[in-house]
């Protein structure tokens, strides 16, 4: 049985992991040059889909081996 801290603990890494991948990912559509969801969304820019979705993987495993140690 799960115990309210066990429970608490997990509630707060996920939260935690979300809003490090959230700046991290605005950060790096700051740091390339024009605009990310323009080229994505209104001109239908397929590199650069698939560049945002790299970014988030590589992103998203970088703060997941961090958060497991």
């Amino acid at each position: 049985m799960l115990s309210f801290s066990v429970l608490a603990a997990t509630l707060l890494y996920a939260l935690l992991g979300i809003v490090i991948f959230i700046f991290s990912f605005v950060l790096v559509d700051k740091l390339t040059p024009g605009e990310l969801w323009r080229e994505i969304i209104e001109r239908k820019n397929m590199a650069v889909a698939l560049l945002a979705g790299a970014v988030a993987i590589g992103i998203s495993n970088i703060i997941a081996a961090a958060v497991h140690g």
